[in-house]
Order: structure tokens, then C-alpha cells, then sequence
């Protein structure tokens, strides 16, 4: 177990594992969960030698449940101490959801600019911007997010139930199997965190425009993502992600969930590795 303090005074909890010689991994998650969400890539690419590091985002997890910060400028200088704190160089950062708008920002605004990222991979990830807006009309209707915060502040166990249950893994489709001891995994990273961390972290997600940030993006990037992804669908986001980014490649993946990492790791994972050691 690690824990670090940011400049504002967070703790923030971090797992790390391997050899302090081995290239570092650096995992980002996504909402509203924790460093566990990793646990298949971690030990898959801890065996093949790599060291590998995950955070949990502040709220979340294990880190510090504190009323403010909750934004993506604050979980990506998050991140950026955490990197710092263990002097990582030659890192592949790796984002789920929420945790690729984090890593995409990261990369952008902090390791890129100090030589200690060498790739990204986006998965199923909400940049370039996930909400509808006059530049983004195929966005998703903000009334979507209303609805996600309404059901998290009425009663959030209930709502994280129904959620990991149905379309985040994909088990509300026809002739899908749904898979209890996932569900209960994804409930319980769910419910350690802040109410609160979560609650602002939908406008975190949703609102903010990675449209820039993508542009400036000079490192190998993959970008991966289902195709039948229920939360952030593909035409909005990977498909033109990978439009965007000076060195980005696309790999889509037929009929695969927003939580792909864990229904379908043994395809993801190698496709993570053979990008890495490309």
C-alpha cells in the first residue's frame, strides 16, 4: 500500500508492483470506481515483466473522500504527483471511461511536456467530449447526466446495482449471461467512494472538452473500443479520438461492453502487450 499528499493537502492511495527497473504501466480507472477495475491487466502484465502502478482518483477508492477537486485539471496534476512521488519515466499510461479523460489530460498538460510518457491506450473512453453541445451534436442530451445524478443521489446502492447489472457490461443484452461476483466487484469498488466525489465527477466526465488536449498528443496512442459500448457509444468518442490525435491508432472490437477490460481481458490484454512492445 502506498499513499501520497498532494499540494492541496489530498491523499491519494496507490498500488505498486514489479520491479522499480521494469518499464512502468500506469493505470488510470474509470467512474465511479477504484484501482481494483485493473486487477486482470495488472497481474497479466506484471507476469510479462512490466511494473505496474494504479491510483485510486481522490473520492474514490481508498484515496482521501474530500469535498472538493473533482474536475479533470485536479485528477490529472493527481496522477502527475503520483508519477512524480515514485520518478516514473518511460511510462504507458492506460485509460478506462472516465480514467482515459484523466490520462489523456495527464499526458497532455503534464507528462508530455517533462519526457516521462512514452505511449497511451484509451479504452472505451469519453474524450473527445461526451455531452451534447452545438460543436458535439452527436452527444449525448445532458438530460442523460441529469438522470445518472438524480438516481446516485436518491439512492446510489440501488442505482450502482442496476448500472453494473445492465448496460456497463453489456448483461441487459439478449442471450447475455450476467456474471454475479463482476456485479458485486463492480458495487463494491462503487460504494467505497465519496457520494460526493462521484455525484461532481459525472460533470467531470461528461462536460469537459478533451478536443485540445487530443490535438496536442504527440506520443503513440492506441485507441480501443467496443462497438456495442452502451455508456460512452463509440461514434462520439474513439472513432474521433483517433481522428484527432497525430499519432493515434483505432482497433474496434465487434459486440464488445463498455467494461470490456474485465468481460473480455483475454483479448484485451494481449492487444495491450503488443501494443507496449511495439
Amino acid at each position: 500500500m502506498g499513499m501520497i499528499t498532494t499540494s492541496d493537502g489530498t491523499q491519494i492511495y496507490y498500488k505498486d508492483w514489479g520491479s522499480r527497473g521494469a518499464q512502468p504501466i500506469v493505470f488510470h480507472h474509470g467512474w465511479p470506481l477504484s484501482a481494483d477495475d485493473w486487477d486482470a491487466q495488472m497481474l497479466y502484465l506484471l507476469d510479462k515483466g512490466y511494473r505496474v502502478i494504479a491510483h485510486d482518483r481522490r473520492g474514490h477508492g481508498r484515496s482521501a473522500q474530500v469535498s472538493e477537486g473533482h474536475d479533470m485539471d485536479h485528477y490529472a496534476a493527481d496522477a502527475d504527483a503520483v508519477v512524480k512521488h515514485l520518478d516514473l519515466s518511460e511510462a504507458v499510461h492506460i485509460g478506462h471511461s472516465t480514467g482515459g479523460g484523466e490520462a489523456t489530460h495527464y499526458v497532455a498538460r503534464h507528462g508530455q511536456r517533462q519526457g516521462r510518457v512514452a505511449k497511451l491506450v484509451l479504452i472505451s473512453a469519453v474524450p473527445p467530449i461526451v455531452v451534447k453541445t452545438p460543436a458535439n451534436p452527436g452527444g449525448l442530451p445532458i438530460e442523460v447526466f441529469d438522470g445518472l445524478r438524480e438516481a446516485l443521489a436518491g439512492n446510489r446502492a440501488d442505482f450502482y446495482l442496476d448500472f453494473a447489472s445492465g448496460p456497463f457490461y453489456g448483461f441487459n443484452r439478449p442471450g447475455a449471461k450476467p456474471i454475479p461476483g463482476v456485479i458485486q466487484n463492480w458495487w463494491r469498488q462503487a460504494m467505497m467512494g465519496s457520494a460526493k466525489a462521484q455525484y461532481d465527477g459525472i460533470k467531470a466526465f461528461s462536460e469537459t472538452d478533451f478536443t485540445e488536449d487530443l490535438k496536442a498528443i504527440d506520443v503513440p496512442t492506441l485507441v480501443m473500443h467496443g462497438d456495442d459500448d452502451q455508456i460512452v457509444p463509440i461514434g462520439d468518442s474513439a472513432l474521433l479520438s483517433a481522428k484527432l490525435l497525430k499519432s493515434g491508432a483505432l482497433k474496434v472490437y465487434e459486440k464488445f461492453p463498455h467494461g470490456m477490460c474485465t468481460t473480455h481481458a483475454d483479448t484485451v490484454n494481449p492487444d495491450l502487450l503488443a501494443f507496449i512492445r511495439s
